[in-house]
């Protein structure tokens, strides 16, 4: 029992003292960031798959 004490009391003291935050300003930088690379991937699968899919209807279409 005493293990988990020491473990939660060393988690939490170091959350409070040591870890380094960002501020929320670098936080809605990153976000924006992050939502701007999701977007342009998520394009670029769209057109990935629209690609293929004609691809596809056209080579089934030279077949069947």
């Amino acid at each position: 029992m005493m293990k988990i004490k020491l473990y939660l009391k060393e988690a939490y003291d170091e959350l409070v003292h040591k870890v380094s935050w960002p501020s929320w300003s670098d936080l809605q930088s990153s976000a924006i960031v992050v939502l701007v690379a999701s977007l342009i991937i998520a394009l670029i699968v769209l057109v990935m798959d629209a690609s293929f899919r004609n691809l596809m209807r056209l080579i089934y279409g030279l077949f069947f």
